[in-house]
């Protein structure tokens, strides 16, 4: 029972800041500060819940097969899969965020322009596809 309250606790505390962000109490630097600072704690605690583990939540069977897998090669091939997925993701979404607008732009002054702003949002579009791809081949090598 205690495994499901604790993140919901987590995830209320770290909500306070952007609830007074939102209900227009805090504004600014003040809003800034309490949300900067309810993140580092959080990784805080997290951190600390790492380093020394309270109680029994983990079984022995299951450390011990958590630490197979952190001694396996295969573990950091997913690693290195979610890695490329991604950061390919937010490359896609920094170059799409700045391709579209200027294409839609583009388009609104000039319907001729259509083919070659969608070219250029089209390539934005494409690193989360190699990302993507570089995952696949990463896991079936395993």
């Amino acid at each position: 029972m205690y495994i499901f309250l604790i993140p919901l606790l987590i995830v209320i505390l770290l909500s306070v800041p952007v609830a007074g962000i939102i209900r227009k109490h805090s504004t600014g630097e003040k809003a800034k500060h309490a949300l900067i600072g309810n993140l580092c704690t959080f990784f805080a605690v997290l951190l600390m819940a790492v380093v020394f583990p309270v109680g029994n939540l983990v079984s022995a069977e299951t450390a011990e097969a958590v630490s197979n897998v952190v001694n396996n090669a295969e573990s950091f091939a997913y690693l290195a899969a979610a890695l490329a997925v991604g950061l390919g993701s937010i490359g896609c979404g920094i170059a799409v965020s700045a391709a579209a607008p200027a294409a839609i732009g583009a388009v609104s002054e000039d319907p001729k322009v259509f083919s070659k702003a969608l070219i250029f949002v089209a390539l934005g579009e494409g690193v989360a596809l190699y990302g993507f791809l570089i995952a696949f081949l990463i896991i079936n090598k395993f």
